[in-house]
């Protein structure tokens, strides 16, 4: 709500998921129209930024060379940029990501910097102005002192939706909140959590994905502990409003859900090679959801699935048989070794689908519309980053590149925008002893499509 081709540069935070790169999948690049510096920015670990553009502005959030929260904005038809600086700072912590959003009065939303920690929130005194930004001590008042993950999307009739885990891994709800942009206030879209971990276990989200069907939908592994190899049962929901939440048979779940009332895609044990965020909901071309991850097969290697409703029960097909197992463990920010993307229908009406391995690099795959399983390999899509983009300009060992999408719109069909700037890869949420990197250039770029 929500990738990528290199097996080796994807990053995986093991609370939640950043993808940092994207897929290097190689050829036929794209035109970069226009790029535009906005500042230097912290180099010393990758974190969440956002760009959102709403024509006519454009919105960054970043953590700036000081790692202080800022802002900065323009009009697309100007080069200068305005700079909010807002009274927080970054620390050591991956999960701390940005996120922004635009109600229907054009007021600026921003959350971030959170990792199972109180409520922070901002929020524009006037359309379209970020340097009115100010921040608000609480949307609701209740659950809000153990907040990550947070994510703005868009409900039915365009509601801006909050939700976030309330609570810490091993043990979380997930909370969805809904903004009046009349009163100006926040409410509970639901009376209740979506999921609640009982105090034993949080559920590890995925979506909701807005299905060609007319559906939100989710999917989730349960995790016990902060240990990424507890993450178990890969389980499934779906609803018309993101307010009634049912199974694929269309059962209504009595919210909130919890282990013992969801719909199980796979029981997949604790150990079992599950992680979360790395799994994918994509659609056939009847419009049933696909859901795509990763676990052990029975000698012990990591290899890849599809699981779909078939005859009214959940087939889970291995299309894989790699010879090598990712052994993840612990807690904190990982490297992933192994990413699938969604199952996704071509123009032609063929199902395709592309992963990545650390030892075997990207492939892309037509499949067999009865089974999900490969059928030939076809040419990687186009890359959506020019070539020099990937290029790593700094020479301090170990930097990478990171790209984040536009969050916004354009209001084109011919270009979209990007961020772009390089850090140091995850250090498992820990302090790096010095020298670290040089503050990086985070740029803007306007890509031709």
């Amino acid at each position: 709500m929500g990738t990528a081709c290199s097996g080796s540069n994807t990053k995986v935070q093991v609370g939640c998921v950043l993808f940092a790169a994207i897929f290097s999948c190689a050829v036929h690049a794209q035109r970069v129209e226009e790029a535009l510096d906005i500042e230097s920015v912290w180099a010393g670990h990758p974190v969440g930024f956002c760009l959102l553009t709403k024509p006519p502005n454009q919105y960054v959030a970043y953590f700036d060379a000081n790692r202080q929260l800022t802002v900065a904005s323009r009009t697309l038809d100007s080069r200068i940029w305005s700079f909010t600086r807002l009274d927080e700072h970054v620390q050591w912590d991956s999960h701390n990501g940005i996120v922004m959003a635009i109600d229907s009065a054009g007021n600026l939303h921003l959350a971030g910097n959170m990792h199972v920690a109180p409520l922070k929130y901002f929020r524009s005194e006037q359309p379209g102005d970020a340097t009115t930004l100010t921040r608000v001590p609480s949307m609701i008042g209740a659950n809000e002192d153990r907040v990550t993950y947070p994510e703005f999307l868009r409900g039915p009739g365009e509601k801006l939706v909050f939700t976030y885990r309330d609570g810490s891994s091993g043990g979380g709800n997930q909370i969805y909140n809904a903004f009046d942009a009349v009163s100006q206030r926040w409410n509970r879209l639901m009376d209740t959590p979506l999921t609640d971990g009982e105090r034993q276990r949080n559920a590890y989200f995925v979506g909701p994905v807005t299905g060609p069907d007319g559906y939100y939908h989710v999917c989730w592994v349960w995790r016990d502990t902060p240990d990424c190899t507890t993450n178990h049962d890969l389980s499934y929901a779906r609803s018309k409003d993101l307010v009634h939440w049912e199974r694929s048979d269309g059962t209504p779940y009595q919210l909130p859900i919890t282990l013992a009332t969801s719909e199980i895609v796979d029981p997949i044990p604790v150990n079992g090679g599950v992680i979360n965020g790395c799994t994918q909901i994509g659609f056939d071309a009847a419009r049933s959801a696909v859901v795509a991850y990763h676990k052990f097969d029975a000698n012990g290697n990591t290899q890849i699935y599809n699981a779909r409703v078939e005859n009214g029960k959940w087939q889970v097909r291995q299309l894989t048989t790699w010879e090598y197992r990712w052994e993840f463990r612990g807690p904190g920010s990982i490297t992933s070794e192994i990413h699938v993307r969604p199952v996704q229908v071509e123009s032609d009406g063929s199902l395709t689908q592309a992963w990545s391995h650390v030892k075997h690099g990207s492939q892309r795959w037509r499949l067999n519309p009865a089974t999900l399983t490969p059928e030939e390999r076809v040419p990687d899509e186009p890359s959506p980053l020019p070539g020099t983009l990937r290029n790593v300009v700094s020479s301090f060992p170990g930097v990478g590149v990171r790209i984040k999408r536009d969050s916004g719109q354009s209001d084109s069909t011919n270009h979209y925008y990007i961020i772009r700037w390089e850090t140091l890869g995850h250090n498992r949420d820990r302090p790096r002893d010095p020298p670290w990197p040089d503050p990086s250039m985070l740029c803007v770029y306007r890509i031709a499509k």
